[in-house]
């Protein structure tokens, strides 16, 4: 896919979020309540939003993916089951460690329960990713069943879950899904797929090392909660969500003018993405000279690749901090106090935009994606990119409303995720082998940057307005859960249409 045409995609994917932000900026956002500025803020983010994406994608396609894949090919080449295993967990470390959602994630998170420390908070992220991405790698090496796999690690991770305190539940959930980031997804796959290639497993094609891997880092926070005993009595949580959201907005405001607050919010992205690039820049130099040691012209055409990928990241989140975070914030409790102030009406559109950016925003998703294209490409276009981005648009959107929902009633987590989780396993029986995986994969891909800044600023926004900040932890959560069962109706859905078909030759 050329520049061009990846250009006009990610433009009709950002675009109609822009469009709904500046038509509720200007209705529904009294005059005066937000920052001078806001919405020119939002839309230099947006044009950057969709430059960044267009140059990443690129990056990823040329040298990201292809890393993946040849390093999950050598380790495989190697027949070498301790080698893999222990290089997956060193990759899943080191990755997830430099991904910037987990640096944010951990200080929203250490602000509600300051008895957590923040590398603390990370290291357990980053071993529980790595125990699992080298559980997700050895099952692929054994094939072994992924549903089986699957299977039994949530029924732990439920245990888990039944013996920990439940305002934790929202926390350690939506850590899973901040490490499926704009970094981590893409390499994760492509490694993923070079496995699977390698041992001729075709029954999953590759897909489903991102979902395992993504239990794995929730498991560790409960874990680390149970150890420090947090979250009992669940005080200071309200005031803690509420002081997040307000540091963000204040700090919006006082970067004054348009050009200072672009300014500043392009130094910190640009170091963020550096940081991001480096480990996986490392770990193709240690690779290339242990195990690939692939040809000069492919060596450079990689580092070209990753090159790509750091200037469009570092757009990227420019954008993203720039503009659409705060947007997120002040929407969000603007509708959010009309809501709360009562009627159906402002209700409803709390609920409505919810939908609206649930079903838009996904689209916009660097990882989403990479996925849908490495989904095209592996089941030669048996699966079209088209189809899958509708139902992980529908599953978003429903997520988001339900978290609005939330903000508004105060009900607990645990009310959707029991029943979704158990609800996925039980989908399971009847979905074919290859879109287990995918969903599984899916759950995490969708919630990436633009979900863990804009959309859960505009649930910290709707819930503090509401019924307390506490209740946006766990968006992130419902995003990561909602494509389980919607990619995996999908493929309900497309095997019995092919049986149909069949029975009618």
């Amino acid at each position: 896919m050329n520049f061009l045409e990846k250009t006009k995609e990610t433009a009709l994917s950002v675009f109609p979020v822009a469009a709904i932000v500046v038509i509720l900026g200007v209705f529904a956002v009294p005059a005066g309540s937000a920052p001078d500025g806001w919405i020119g803020r939002f839309l230099v983010g947006s044009v950057l939003l969709v430059a960044g994406l267009t140059l990443f994608l690129l990056g990823v396609d040329v040298g990201i993916q292809p890393l993946g894949e040849r390093l999950g090919a050598a380790l495989t080449a190697k027949r070498r089951l301790s080698l893999l295993v222990g290089a997956a967990f060193a990759i899943g470390v080191v990755v997830t460690a430099a991904e910037p959602d987990i640096q944010v994630f951990a200080d929203q998170a250490c602000s509600v329960f300051p008895a957590m420390g923040k590398w603390a908070l990370v290291a357990s992220i980053a071993v529980g990713v790595g125990l699992f991405l080298a559980l997700g790698v050895y099952r692929t090496a054994i094939r072994f069943s992924l549903k089986a796999t699957l299977f039994w690690s949530y029924l732990l991770l439920g245990a888990l879950a039944c013996f920990s305190d439940a305002p934790m539940h929202g926390v350690a959930f939506d850590s899973g899904g901040a490490t499926t980031g704009p970094m981590t997804v893409p390499f994760v796959i492509a490694l993923g797929v070079g496995i699977a290639t390698s041992r001729a497993t075709d029954r999953d094609g590759g897909f489903g090392l991102t979902g395992v891997a993504s239990v794995g880092p929730v498991m560790a926070v409960l874990a680390y909660s149970l150890c420090l005993g947090v979250g009992s009595g669940g005080g200071g949580t309200e005031g803690g969500g509420a002081a997040v959201d307000a540091g963000a907005t204040e700090g919006a405001a006082a970067a004054g003018g348009l050009f200072s607050a672009a300014l500043a919010a392009a130094g910190d992205s640009c170091r963020e993405a550096l940081v991001s690039i480096l480990p996986l820049a490392a770990l193709f130099a240690v690779a290339q000279a242990a195990l690939l040691r692939i040809s000069v012209r492919q060596t450079l055409r990689i580092c070209v690749g990753l090159l790509w990928s750091l200037i469009g990241l570092g757009v990227f989140l420019s954008g993203v901090n720039g503009g659409f975070m705060q947007a997120g914030g002040i929407l969000g409790e603007a509708l959010g106090a009309k809501a709360a102030a009562g009627g159906l009406v402002p209700s409803c559109l709390l609920l409505g935009a919810g939908l609206a950016f649930g079903a838009i925003i996904v689209c916009a998703e660097p990882a989403v994606w990479v996925l849908g294209d490495q989904v095209e490409r592996v089941s030669a276009g048996a699966i079209p990119r088209r189809t899958l981005l509708l139902f992980l648009s529908a599953g978003t959107a429903f997520a988001i409303a339900l978290a609005m929902a939330r903000a508004i009633a105060g009900f607990p987590l645990s009310r959707i995720l029991l029943p979704g989780y158990a609800l996925a396993m039980l989908l399971m029986v009847w979905t074919p082998q290859p879109y287990t995986g995918l969903a599984f994969d899916s759950g995490g891909v969708a919630s990436g940057p633009l979900t863990s800044t804009f959309v859960l600023s505009f649930a910290l926004g709707a819930a503090r307005a509401g019924r307390g900040g506490d209740d946006a932890f766990g968006v992130i959560a419902l995003v990561a859960l909602m494509p389980l069962l919607a990619i995996q109706a999908m493929g309900i859905m497309v095997s019995r249409k092919r049986k149909h078909n069949t029975e009618g030759m």
